[in-house]
């Protein structure tokens, strides 16, 4: 029988060992959540309109429709005419092949500048997600933090409720760790919700179901970003805004160039039949054309096009160095927060969390020991609870400054 009850009570443990891993949620790290912005709507829908672009650069290059004509030639208006002919012509233009190069290269150019606005959105979502994620670490903390105060708050619960029944502890002092601990159910239900919501969030980002359930890695990494050097090259070379700006400014470049190419000629053939009347023989035409786009009356459209588009080359030069200059400036006061964060964050984890501590342990063993008063220990637990949350808080400051310093130069 005892064996019996031994084995039962093996295969309970078993049960609700598999009943507690199932009931454990994915674990996601930050770079999976990272990865998963790839399915994002938003930066799908660049892709679909670079293939656009792409698709409408390979039409650049087409001649323009040719044109058949068919009817009467110099043909009199009597119903049995015996001069005159019925003619069949067709007739082509072709475009400069100078012009069909400089056009296609500029709607390639196109697709460049659509890709580094790709990019800048694929950053500022990647800012977005990180902040989600890291709070979702702090909140954890805060909920872990919690449980443990909630842990202690019952321990000295018990402990009163039997001081008690000998008449060693005042009832007022119990009812007030009642509704300490009744406070520290609604923190969790706030956390609890502040969780659901950021989770949401991040699941949005990553275009999958707005429920599923995981939780982050809350090992939160601080970095020493307080002590880089802005290096303006790096800026250029990685910014996606700034390189935006440079490709566009190569658009104008492309831009002006097919704008150029209308001083080039067009050529056309015209080729035609004429059945004559009357027995006359019959006769063709065959003639070639050309366009002269150099007069005063026929080029003032393109030169006042290159000239409109020396301004918008100089417009973006300006804003690029507008750009770097703000960039720079974010940069140096984002260094200087972090390095002031780190400071105050220092202070709680070295001086006044462990000041805090030794307050409790003192006003607890005091309180064991039947010398001190248990509102006294409450007081105590409460201090340190508000300072590891003020913690916490300042580490959450952190991170989304480190989130903003990596967002300004583009690392994710």
């Amino acid at each position: 029988m005892k064996t019996i009850n031994q084995i039962i009570f093996i295969l309970l443990i078993l049960i609700i060992g598999a009943e507690s891993s199932k009931a454990q949620t994915e674990v996601l790290p930050l770079d999976s959540v990272l990865v998963r912005l790839g399915l994002n709507p938003g930066l799908q829908a660049y892709d679909a309109k670079i293939g656009a672009q792409n698709a409408y650069a390979k039409g650049a290059k087409s001649l323009p429709a040719p044109q058949i004509s068919a009817g009467q030639y110099q043909t009199p208006y009597s119903l049995t005419p015996n001069t005159g002919s019925f003619m069949i012509s067709a007739e082509q233009m072709f475009t400069n092949p100078a012009k069909l190069r400089a056009k296609q290269d500029y709607m390639n150019g196109m697709s460049k500048v659509t890709a580094e606005d790709k990019n800048y959105m694929k950053n500022q979502l990647a800012a977005q997600a990180k902040g989600y994620y890291y709070n979702m670490g702090i909140i954890e903390r805060k909920r872990t933090l919690l449980a443990s105060t909630k842990g202690l708050l019952e321990y000295m619960l018990k402990s009163a409720n039997i001081r008690l029944t000998y008449g060693k502890e005042k009832l007022n002092n119990i009812y007030k760790a009642k509704a300490d601990l009744y406070e520290l159910d609604n923190g969790q239900e706030q956390f609890n919700n502040d969780l659901k919501q950021q989770r949401i969030l991040l699941n949005i980002l990553m275009s999958r179901d707005k429920q599923i359930d995981f939780s982050v890695d809350t090992t939160l990494m601080v970095k020493d970003y307080e002590t880089s050097v802005t290096d303006t090259a790096m800026l250029v070379a990685v910014r996606s805004d700034i390189k935006g700006i440079n490709q566009n400014i190569n658009l104008q470049a492309l831009n002006a160039k097919m704008e150029y190419s209308k001083r080039k000629p067009d050529f056309g053939l015209q080729a035609a039949h004429m059945f004559s009347y009357g027995g006359m023989a019959n006769q063709y035409i065959l003639m070639g054309s050309v366009t002269i786009p150099v007069f005063s009356w026929s080029s003032k459209e393109y030169k006042a096009n290159l000239k409109g588009i020396s301004y918008e080359v100089e417009e973006l030069k300006q804003k690029k160095l507008d750009l770097i200059n703000q960039v720079e400036g974010n940069l140096a006061g984002l260094r200087s927060a972090i390095k002031s964060k780190k400071i105050l964050l220092k202070n709680y984890n070295q001086n006044i969390i462990p000041a805090l501590q030794n307050n409790y342990k003192t006003s607890l063993l005091a309180y064991e020991q039947n010398t001190g008063e248990m509102q006294v220990v409450l007081e105590g637990l409460k201090a340190l609870k508000m300072a590891r949350m003020e913690a916490l808080d300042r580490l959450g400051e952190l991170l989304q400054l480190q989130v903003n310093y990596e967002r300004e130069n583009e690392k994710y």
